[in-house]
């Protein structure tokens, strides 16, 4: 089953795939294509050349860069862009602060951020979860005290994802420590160099650097940089988590890695169990496809549908799947990611292990699957 798109929408995501085919640099995109990690340099520039064509950051409000598009429109701009090996615009500018600023910001916020954000002029980190505050964020502890015409903020804020290159960090900070915890968090917006502010990375099995603890320490924030109202940073919160939610299920490279994986898989097709297996995730992401059409299409006052918390689940699940077809597809080679270029192991089974076991974090960040079940539980089923 194919969903079948009218002649301007066919016409539409011809368009799509001819500018994401011709005109983000190759480099980039065999990057995406090999499964390797993207450079900074590499992730600005495809997010300018984007922005560049006005394809950044659809999603926004029309004055500040967006499309007035369909909701199918939104899903093709989406999945061509995966399909074609172009990284999607950083999701923490794009999906999480920038939306954030558009919908509850002031018209300064608005004018001196979002233009820069949508370029990837400044780099935004995510200062949400805290080592003791994960799953239950609205445990921070991290702490804003009003001083004049500042915030005086410490604390620490932990698995920030590529914070060594931020520039910013949009924060959940306390601002009232008297009333049920929910109701005393504030949305902050800091400048990642200022006095008092430390960044550390955290070393993953691997040895990679991907996540980082930040620290505060006196931390002076200017009250300007506040977005919305002082205490109502959890509303703020929840409004980007449901838009992190639906971005956590991309369905165009979840069906190229698939894709990927049937080419590998070749003659090996022919064993019923293999086949089976090969379906049943087809058959899945047929399914999260038209979940997240109906998100999209039913999203609305800035607040996302509740089965984005199904789309969440569920795409990360068959996100995870994906990844242990390709290490169950490469065997013994899969256990070879430390080899070097000069190495008979094919790259693509290099690669096997290292994304399989990266992907585990899908169904932690962005609320992990525990908690999606629990609001698909209260909010869906009424239970």
């Amino acid at each position: 089953m194919k969903l079948r798109l009218s002649d301007e929408d066919a016409a539409f995501r011809d368009e799509m795939r001819e500018f994401f085919t011709t005109k983000v640099p190759q480099d980039i995109r065999d990057t995406v294509a090999a499964r390797r990690e993207l450079s900074k340099d590499q992730f600005v520039r495809a997010q300018q050349t984007l922005n560049e064509a006005g394809l950044a950051v659809p999603n926004w409000p029309v004055e500040w860069g967006g499309k007035d598009w369909t909701p199918l429109q939104r899903h093709i701009w989406h999945e061509e862009m995966q399909l074609a090996h172009v990284p999607i615009p950083l999701a923490f500018n794009a999906s999480m602060v920038g939306p954030v600023i558009a919908a509850f910001g002031s018209q300064e916020l608005k004018e001196r951020f979002l233009p820069a954000t949508a370029n990837l002029d400044i780099w935004w980190s995510q200062g949400f979860s805290e080592p003791d505050a994960g799953s239950d964020l609205a445990s921070l502890r991290t702490t804003a005290v009003r001083d004049g015409d500042e915030y005086v903020v410490n604390g620490q804020k932990t698995w920030t994802t590529l914070g060594q290159y931020g520039d910013w960090i949009f924060t959940l900070v306390r601002t009232n420590p008297d009333v049920k915890k929910q109701a005393g968090i504030s949305f902050l917006l800091i400048d990642m160099t200022s006095p008092g502010l430390t960044v550390r990375p955290i070393e993953l099995i691997d040895g990679g650097h991907e996540v980082n603890e930040v620290f505060f320490e006196d931390v002076r924030v200017p009250v300007g940089n506040l977005v919305g109202e002082e205490n109502k940073g959890w509303d703020y919160a929840k409004f980007l988590l449901g838009n992190e939610r639906v971005g956590v299920a991309p369905v165009g490279s979840t069906k190229r890695l698939l894709a990927q994986a049937k080419e590998i898989a070749g003659d090996r097709l022919s064993d019923p169990i293999l086949s089976s297996r090969v379906a049943e995730l087809e058959n899945g992401l047929l399914a999260l496809e038209l979940t997240a059409l109906r998100v999209v299409a039913h999203s609305a006052d800035g607040k996302p549908h509740p089965a984005s918390s199904v789309l969440k689940l569920r795409g990360t699940e068959l996100q995870q799947e994906v990844t242990e077809l390709l290490v169950d597809l490469a065997g013994p080679d899969s256990l070879a990611s430390g080899a070097g270029d000069g190495s008979d192991v094919p790259d693509w089974s290099r690669v096997a292990t290292p994304q399989y076991l990266n992907f585990r974090k899908a169904s932690i960040y962005g609320g992990s699957n525990e908690v999606q079940r629990q609001i698909i539980a209260g909010t869906i089923l009424g239970l």
